[in-house]
């Protein structure tokens, strides 16, 4: 188990540099730059903005530049060095030698928000959207496995319907469409919740239900289709054939064999929802990352953009071995040796 998660680990490199190098690729083959405005600004306040940002160099040099700040922190002996001129850097000084600085990660400045570094926007807008995800995620499961589970059971049965008809609703509905539906119903008519808002827990309710809804639905899907699987399989008979009780057949054989597809999507479905969902976040006026995000594309703000694709990359890569660790726990006989 340890050889194979350093291999993971050391596989995340080539897959964090695979990432990089084809975001950027196409963040720069987009018509356009980011400070193409609609009112034109004059040619030397951009040939000076560019030069600010080095964006005059060799894409080469550009992506080698950008990425040797985020990802191979080095050791600098003097304080003149051409990356420690830029006023965005957070520098960290450490007694390695005469007037030595380590320097930590650092995701550069954002050309769009002049006042704030991408690392102040993700201190400031990431747990936002981790804490929504991750609510989220866990309602999605709370409501999906269980639904799917019966479902499962009590094949074509009232309750085998009941599921899969809220299943169908919620992956039919788009959350563009549930979360003012919700707003209307307990915000409007009923005066239960505040429509928009973060912060308290009252305020955390709707939008966590439009986005765990649309989730469980694709989880009580896949649960009841994985669980019928298993539960034609032979061991299962074989399991009954012995004299074990339903509620052991289905506690002890189906539901950890059946869970293996679920765990496999719940490690991406965390991982994608933590970095910001700009439909929710735009509707219910949430401060997470989806704004930022979304504007970054559009506004060719191109730290943003390479910041949160390789953080969404790295909590993927996290997810899927997480999720590999835990089969062995759902099938021991998955081994990685």
């Amino acid at each position: 188990m340890s050889q194979f998660i350093i291999r993971r680990v050391l596989w995340m490199g080539v897959v964090l540099f695979a990432v990089s190098v084809i975001t950027f690729v196409m963040m720069h083959t987009i018509p356009g730059g980011p400070f193409s405005f609609e009112k034109r600004l004059p040619e030397r306040t951009i040939q000076q903005l560019n030069e600010k940002y080095n964006l005059n160099d060799p894409l080469v040099l550009q992506y080698m530049d950008y990425m040797g700040d985020i990802v191979v922190p080095r050791i600098l002996t003097g304080t003149q060095q051409r990356s420690l001129d830029h006023e965005y850097l957070v520098n960290v000084h450490l007694p390695f030698g005469d007037n030595a600085i380590f320097r930590w990660i650092n995701f550069g400045p954002s050309y769009k928000s002049i006042s704030r570094s991408v690392n102040d926007i993700f201190r400031e807008n990431l747990p936002v959207s981790a804490q929504l995800g991750i609510m989220a995620v866990a309602l999605s499961a709370c409501i999906g496995i269980p639904l799917g589970a019966i479902a499962a059971l009590n094949r074509n049965t009232i309750y085998d319907y009941f599921g899969m008809s809220v299943a169908i609703l919620g992956v039919s509905v788009p959350v563009i469409i549930t979360a003012p539906i919700l707003q209307f119903i307990f915000g409007v008519e009923l005066h239960w919740l505040p429509m928009t808002g973060w912060g308290e827990f009252n305020q955390a309710l709707l939008p966590v239900l439009a986005l765990g809804f649309s989730q469980s639905a694709v989880l009580a899907r896949l649960t009841r289709a994985s669980l019928l699987q298993v539960l034609n399989e032979d061991y299962v008979r074989t399991a009954r054939a012995k004299g074990l009780t339903e509620r052991m057949v289905v506690t002890r054989h189906v539901l950890k064999n059946g869970m293996i597809p679920v765990v496999t999507v719940l490690g991406p479905m965390l991982a994608y929802t933590m970095t910001g969902t700009f439909v929710v976040e735009t509707i219910f006026g949430i401060p997470g990352m989806g704004k930022f995000f979304v504007t970054s594309i559009t506004g060719r703000d191109y730290p943003v953009i390479m910041g949160t694709i390789l953080l969404m990359a790295i909590l993927l890569v996290l997810a899927n071995v997480i999720v590999d660790i835990l089969y062995i726990w759902l099938d021991p006989r998955i081994r990685y040796d």
